[in-house]
């Protein structure tokens, strides 16, 4: 690995790249924007934490590279590692670590050690009201509810002007309102920050909300880094689309025919297009269509065949739950009990009327909606 950073590493906020075989395997790779919320995702044992400890100087990896700011961090193959202490990182535990027996503001002040004694008050004061805190500023860690404490963890984070925030599932011990009503403050927060963030979570929801780019992370791997959207609609293979719990998830299809834009697909004894780059005939992939693409079609068609560009699926309806402002409907295709479609439909009394648990039935869906993918990396 180079010693000296390049151009484009010097204009990026974050560079950092990590490789060893054990006894935690690393084969990650990650690039973040001044300004841009990164999101690491991945299943417990993934590697999101080593990954955010390894960035802070909290483990080192047998191979690294950071660069931050246009400053090395961290450089193995140079035998440069600066310590956790001289590296500008504001990092948000899981349970927030603060000091029990201190005030919010004294929490907050002992992070300013670069300022004098007399200031450190008076800044901590002042990043506590941005968080919108002044009231409880004299307040231990005890008499705080979940959400105070959190943005005490975030003011206290910020007080070393850091080139790098770092999170880690901030919002985890929180209850479902307070991290909806946190989560638009971070939000806010954000887009007057103008150094990178990276955020580890298991909530995709939350992901998709705040981050701008994503990184999925399987067994310490980069699987896959974009748009959040993108990532959770398209993933590059099977294990990321498991990742990203992707509903209607279809394996053993076979390309059978393809063509510029076009696929054609036999699956489970139907032939299925795929509005999809040509694929080798014969290739084993799996393949998926998004829920609020499918609909209803005439059950009297052939089944697999429908209008250009569209497809057709005959099998019965399993279960149908009536959701707040939505019915989820879950359809068998027929020759399985395997495939089950799900996808949305007006609640009951909205539109025609719904079908009944074990009916006969057809779905259709476009061929655009179809998405192939790897069956493995």
């Amino acid at each position: 690995m180079a010693e000296r950073a390049t151009e484009a590493e010097r204009s990026l906020g974050l560079v950092a790249e990590f490789a060893q075989p054990g006894p935690i395997p690393l084969a990650a790779q990650l690039r973040v924007a001044p300004g841009e919320l990164h999101a690491l995702i991945g299943p417990s044992g993934s590697g999101k934490t080593t990954l955010l400890r390894a960035l802070a100087g909290l483990y080192r990896p047998r191979h690294g590279r950071i660069v931050c700011a246009g400053e090395f961090w961290l450089d193995t193959a140079a035998g440069r590692d600066l310590s956790p202490q001289r590296r500008r990182v504001g990092l948000v535990f899981q349970h927030y670590a603060l000091f029990p027996h201190l005030s919010a503001e004294e929490n907050v002040a002992a992070a300013l050690t670069d300022l004098p004694r007399a200031a450190r008050g008076k800044r901590a004061r002042a990043l506590l009201a941005q968080m919108g805190l002044a009231a409880v500023a004299a307040r231990r860690p005890a008499m705080l509810s979940g959400g105070e404490q959190q943005r005490v963890a975030l003011a206290r984070a910020l007080a070393r002007a850091p080139a790098l925030l770092l999170l880690d599932e901030p919002f985890a011990a929180l209850d479902t309102r307070t991290r909806r009503h946190l989560r638009q403050e971070l939000a806010a927060l954000h887009r007057g920050l103008a150094i990178p963030v990276v955020l580890v979570t298991h909530d995709l929801e939350e992901a998709a909300a705040l981050a701008s780019q994503m990184t999925v992370l399987a067994q310490g791997r980069t699987l896959q880094t974009g748009p959040p959207r993108e990532i959770m609609t398209r993933p590059a293979s099977l294990a990321i689309a498991r990742v990203v719990d992707l509903q209607n998830l279809f394996e053993g299809a076979v390309v059978i025919k393809a063509a510029a834009g076009a696929t054609s697909l036999a699956w489970r004894g139907l032939r299925i297009e795929a509005a999809a780059d040509p694929l080798p005939p014969g290739a084993e992939i799996a393949w998926t269509v998004a829920p609020a693409a499918i609909s209803w079609a005439d059950p009297g068609g052939a089944a697999g065949e429908g209008r250009a560009g569209w497809n057709i699926v005959r099998g019965r309806v399993g279960e149908v739950a009536a959701l707040p402002g939505v019915a989820r409907v879950t359809f068998i295709a027929d020759g399985t009990e395997e495939a089950a479609f799900v996808f949305p439909c007006p609640p009951p009394g909205i539109g025609p009327p719904l079908p009944n648990p074990g009916a006969r039935a057809a779905i259709g869906f476009p061929a655009a909606a179809v998405h192939l993918m790897a069956l493995s990396g």
